[in-house]
């Protein structure tokens, strides 16, 4: 695995980061999720991304990612980063949800209970929440790493000007943001423009998730909706009517090209994504062994020629 500097601090993240959105639930096999757990460590992975609401159901990838810390990770803590988060839907009731100082505290003392840790590396505002005070989230946030629950602290799809706000306001208290998450990959580029430019000002690494918008960027669509994936299921952020005919047919052409770089599409889609300047880690899921291994392949060729990158953002603007 290669590492790279987080922004202008001194802390390295991994390339390739893994992330327990999917596949680590109460729901899901442990044994399955726990050896994708212990391979990602032993291939270089140091940073596992929770939330306190990944699962289903919420909370249980938490409490099954403890169950493996104290099973064969613990005696690891120092060499690994495991970071969570707040600001989405948790529990019911006003105080479940948002960006209040009430739930954020609530949360990560949760959270660090399921997880069995003394603190997080780095605890992110999930979301930034039009309903509560920019300040109110960010003194949260400033007190969280004062009271040594977390040693750092980040933000997670903000608007650009209240992410530079609340980097503003964490600086004069002596706190750095150290880091920006959003979903971005080919075929969701928000971030590119404004998100970046902040990041380079602000002295923030930037971390992305969804780098293969949920599994569109593999070849797994090329032929159909196969049973079992995402697309077929309900209740997704992936639904049947998103695979367009105009989209397969993107996707084919990609594929095309990663398979003349030596990679498959995946790979290429990850590799796309280091390649841009600023970009700290690209954070994946896997449900299995072997899915992991073909996405970490990906640091090994990330090199792009101008007429390789200049084809891709034609295939994609089609």
């Amino acid at each position: 695995m290669k590492y790279r500097f987080c922004g202008n601090s001194g802390l390295q993240l991994p390339m390739i980061s893994l992330g327990l959105w999917h596949n680590f639930g109460y729901v899901d096999n442990y044994a399955t999720a726990r050896d994708i757990i212990f391979h990602a460590f032993d291939k270089g992975i140091t940073h596992f991304d929770i939330a306190n609401n990944y699962g289903p159901p919420p909370g249980s990838a938490e409490a099954n990612f403890g169950r493996m810390l104290s099973e064969g990770l613990k005696n690891h803590r120092d060499e690994i980063i495991v970071t969570s988060k707040a600001g989405h839907l948790m529990w019911d009731g006003p105080y479940g949800d948002g960006g209040s100082r009430k739930y954020i505290m609530a949360s990560i003392n949760q959270s660090l209970k399921r997880t069995g840790l003394e603190y997080f590396d780095i605890f992110y505002s999930h979301r930034y929440c039009s309903e509560t005070p920019l300040e109110e989230t960010v003194q949260a946030l400033i007190d969280i790493v004062k009271q040594g629950k977390a040693l750092y602290v980040g933000l997670s799809k903000y608007p650009v000007d209240k992410a530079a706000e609340a980097c503003e306001m964490m600086r004069q208290q002596n706190v750095r943001c150290l880091i920006y998450q959003d979903r971005y990959s080919m075929l969701s580029r928000k971030p590119e423009g404004a998100h970046f430019a902040m990041c380079r000002e602000q002295g923030l690494g930037f971390i992305a998730f969804s780098p293969l918008a949920q599994g569109l960027l593999t070849n797994r669509y090329i032929n159909g909706i196969p049973e079992g994936s995402r697309a077929a299921r309900d209740g997704g952020f992936l639904h049947r009517e998103d695979i367009t005919p105009e989209l397969v047919e993107k996707i084919k052409l990609l594929d095309a090209m990663a398979a003349r770089r030596g990679q498959s599409l995946a790979q290429m889609a990850i590799a796309w994504l280091l390649a841009k300047p600023g970009m700290t880690s690209v954070i994946v899921g896997a449900s299995s062994v072997g899915q992991l291994d073909n996405n970490i392949a990906a640091v090994d060729n990330i090199e792009f020629t101008i007429e390789e990158l200049a084809e891709i953002d034609a295939i994609l603007n089609q």
